[in-house]
C-alpha cells in the first residue's frame, strides 16, 4: 500500500513538475519579442530517495527553481560596446549637421562668396571707374558678411539642438535611474526568500544597457544583489534604493563652452549639494553631442571668426590709405572690430560704401580716376598669408579648416559603422544565448504536455492498483 501511495506522490510530483515546465515555457514564449529578456528554464532535480532495507527508492522529480539562460560576461561586452555606440550615434547625427554648413556642393558657401568678393575687386581693377564695378564690389561684400553671419548662425543652432537633445536625455537618465533604484529595493526582497528575481533583473540590465548608451557609467553589484552607478567620475547616481537626479541649466561660459550653452548639474538628494559634471560626461550620445558642442562646433567658430577679422582688419588698413571717388580718404570699407571673438556675427560692410559705393577707394592718389593700385592690394589679399604666423593663405587655411572637419567626420562615421556591427554580431550571439527560439519553446512545449498526460496516466494507474488491492480484502 505504501509503495502504491509513493507512486502517487512520485506522480503528482511529475504531474506538478510538467505544470511549472509548461508554464516557464508560456512565459517564454509570450517574452519572445520582449527587449532584454533572457530565456528561462525549468531547474529539474532528483527527489531525495527514500530507504527500505538495503533498497534505495526513487521520489520522483521536483523543481529546484526557474534559472534565467544568461551569460554576464557577454552582457557587459554588449553594454560596454553599446557605450561606445552611443558616443559615436552622438556625435554622427550633429557633424552631419555641421558638415551641411559647408558643402559647397550644395550651395555657394562662404569660400566661395571669400572668392567672389576677391573677384570682384580685380574686376574693379580693371575699370576703376566703372560704376557697375563698384556697385559690383559693394554686392560681394554684402554677400560676404551675410554669408558669414549665415555661418555663424547654423553653428549657433547647432550648439543649441545639442542643448535641447541633453535636456530631453537626462530626463531619460534621470526616469531610468529611477527605476533601477526601485528595481534595487524589489530584487533583494524577492531573492531573499530563496526564489529567483529573473524578470526583475532583465529589466534593470536594459535599464544599464541604455542609460550607458545616453551617458559613461561605472557599476558594481553588491553582495545584497543592488547595484551601485556612477556617471563620470563623482556623480553616484544609483546607490542601493536612494537615486539621484542631474539636469541641464544654462550657465556662463567657461572652457570651450560659449555663454548661455547649457552645463549639467548633479545634485545630491533634494536638498543636497549641487555640483558641474560636464567635464565628466564623455560617453554616451550625450558625451558625444557635448563633444561636438564644445570642441568641434567652437572650434570652426573660433575659425571662422578668425577669417572674418582678419578679412575686416586687412582690408580696411588697405583701403583707409587710398582715395574714393570723390578724392576722399581714411575711410573704412567694414565696420571694424575689436577683436576675433564674434567677429563673424559682427561683420558688416561700413554704412557709408553701402549707400553709395562711390566711396569705395580705388587709388593711392587724389584726382586720379584710373588709379587702381588700391584695388589690387585688396584683391591680393587672398594671396599673401596672413594666417598661422603668416605661413597661410585664406585660402588654404579654410580648405584646411574644412578637411580636417571632414577627416574628422569620416572617422566618426567609420567608427559608428564600426561599433554598429560589433553591437549587432554581440547581440547575435547573445540571442543564440539567452533569445527564445519559438522553434525549440514548442518543441518543448510538446514534450512537456506528453510529459503531462504520462503523469496523469500514472496516477490513473495507480488509483486503479489502489482499488484492485482493496477489493482482494472484501474478497
Amino acid at each position: 500500500m505504501s509503495r502504491i501511495g509513493s507512486m502517487m506522490s512520485v506522480g503528482k510530483q511529475a504531474l506538478a513538475n510538467s505544470q511549472t515546465a509548461l508554464q516557464t515555457t508560456t512565459h517564454n514564449i509570450a517574452n519572445a519579442n520582449t527587449e532584454g529578456y533572457s530565456r528561462q528554464r525549468i531547474d529539474s532535480r532528483t527527489a531525495e530517495p527514500i530507504s527500505e532495507g538495503h533498497i534505495r527508492l526513487g521520489q520522483g522529480v521536483r523543481a529546484a527553481g526557474v534559472d534565467r539562460v544568461v551569460n554576464n560576461f557577454l552582457n557587459k561586452q554588449i553594454q560596454d560596446e553599446t557605450s561606445k555606440l552611443g558616443l559615436a550615434s552622438g556625435r554622427e547625427g550633429h557633424l552631419a549637421r555641421v558638415e551641411s554648413i559647408f558643402n559647397e556642393s550644395v550651395n555657394k558657401g562662404l569660400n566661395g562668396f571669400l572668392a567672389k568678393f576677391f573677384n570682384s575687386f580685380r574686376e574693379f581693377a580693371n575699370n576703376p571707374e566703372s560704376k557697375a564695378n563698384r556697385a559690383l564690389v559693394a554686392e560681394s561684400a554684402r554677400e560676404l558678411t551675410e554669408d558669414f553671419h549665415r555661418v555663424n548662425d547654423q553653428l549657433n543652432a547647432v550648439q543649441k539642438d545639442v542643448d535641447a537633445q541633453v535636456t530631453n536625455q537626462l530626463s531619460q537618465v534621470n526616469g531610468y535611474v529611477k527605476e533601477i533604484a526601485g528595481l534595487n529595493e524589489k530584487i533583494p526582497m524577492i531573492e531573499v526568500q530563496g526564489m529567483k528575481a529573473n524578470d526583475e533583473r532583465d529589466r534593470r540590465e536594459l535599464l544599464v544597457k541604455k542609460l550607458g548608451e545616453l551617458i559613461n557609467i561605472r557599476y558594481a553589484e553588491g553582495d545584497n544583489g543592488k547595484l551601485t552607478i556612477t556617471a563620470g567620475n563623482t556623480a553616484v547616481l544609483v546607490s542601493g534604493a536612494e537615486f539621484n537626479e542631474m539636469f541641464a541649466r544654462s550657465t556662463p561660459a567657461h572652457d570651450n563652452k560659449r555663454e548661455g550653452n547649457v552645463d549639467i548639474v548633479f545634485k545630491y538628494g533634494p536638498q543636497g549639494t549641487e555640483f558641474v559634471v560636464t567635464r565628466e560626461i564623455k560617453g554616451g550620445q550625450i558625451g558625444g553631442a557635448l563633444e561636438v558642442r564644445d570642441n568641434v562646433v567652437n572650434s570652426l567658430h573660433e575659425n571662422i571668426d578668425e577669417i572674418a577679422f582678419t578679412v575686416v582688419h586687412s582690408v580696411n588698413d588697405i583701403h583707409k590709405t587710398g582715395f574714393d571717388r570723390y578724392d576722399n580718404t581714411g575711410r573704412e570699407f567694414f565696420n571694424s572690430l575689436e577683436d576675433e571673438f564674434l567677429a563673424s556675427s559682427e561683420i558688416s560692410l561700413h554704412d557709408d560704401i553701402m549707400t553709395d559705393p562711390g566711396h569705395i577707394a580705388s587709388g593711392m592718389m587724389p584726382k586720379s580716376p584710373g588709379d587702381n593700385r588700391i584695388a589690387n592690394q585688396i584683391a591680393s589679399l587672398q594671396s599673401e598669408k596672413l594666417f598661422s604666423d603668416n605661413t597661410t593663405t585664406i585660402d588654404d587655411f579654410f580648405n584646411g579648416m574644412v578637411g580636417e572637419f571632414a577627416v574628422l567626420t569620416k572617422r566618426n562615421n567609420m567608427v559608428f559603422e564600426h561599433q554598429k556591427n560589433i553591437v549587432a554580431q554581440l547581440n547575435n550571439v547573445r540571442e543564440s544565448v539567452s533569445g527564445v527560439s519559438l522553434d525549440e519553446e514548442t518543441t518543448d512545449m510538446v514534450k512537456y504536455q506528453k510529459a503531462f498526460d504520462t503523469s496523469a496516466r500514472l496516477i490513473k494507474v495507480a488509483d486503479e492498483m489502489f482499488d484492485t488491492v482493496l477489493n482482494l480484502k472484501r474478497l
